[in-house]
């Protein structure tokens, strides 16, 4: 293990926990998490609209809109939630990523490539710094992102129950 002094960072830049953290904040999609929740349930409904374009002529090829609408809306429901589900883990993985790094008191980094990884343990500063960000910024977003997941889980699960109940009705 490679110790250093406070005021010097062996670390690169973009390796840096603090600055992995900026520019994760400041990518398109990875910034839906911190704005407001109308922004937010906006963003989210045109991706839903937008994934709704490509699983709707799955449905349709799947089940007959005309002899089974109800069976073809369950599947598109289905369809827009699962992608949906996989674009919030995608996001939900980055942002865990980032928290990950900054809740670790070590920082493992490459200075040229994968063959020499290092570690280089924080100073109090930078692990107290990195503590807050994590606290007040990084896990509210986790936070947002896990309940949308979890709504997405549930919106799927009562789609299916729905569906279930549906061709027992019918049959």
């Amino acid at each position: 293990m490679r110790e250093s002094s406070p005021k010097i960072c062996p670390v690169p830049l973009e390796q840096q926990p603090v600055n992995e953290y900026e520019a994760l904040k400041s990518a398109w999609l990875y910034s839906w998490g911190q704005i407001d929740l109308l922004g937010y349930g906006k963003n989210l409904t045109r991706l839903a609209l937008l994934i709704s374009f490509i699983v709707s002529p799955i449905a349709s090829a799947s089940f007959s809109v005309e002899k089974q609408p109800i069976q073809c809306g369950f599947l598109i429901v289905l369809g827009i939630c699962l992608l949906l589900s996989l674009f919030v883990l995608r996001l939900m993985l980055g942002w865990r990523y980032v928290g990950d790094r900054l809740e670790a008191e070590t920082v493992t980094y490459e200075e040229s490539g994968w063959y020499d990884g290092q570690v280089w343990r924080k100073p109090l500063e930078v692990q107290t710094r990195d503590q807050l960000i994590l606290r007040y910024q990084v896990n509210p977003v986790l936070q947002r992102w896990q309940v949308t997941f979890k709504l997405l889980g549930v919106t799927m699960a009562i789609d299916l129950l729905l569906w279930a109940m549906f061709r027992l009705i019918s049959a």
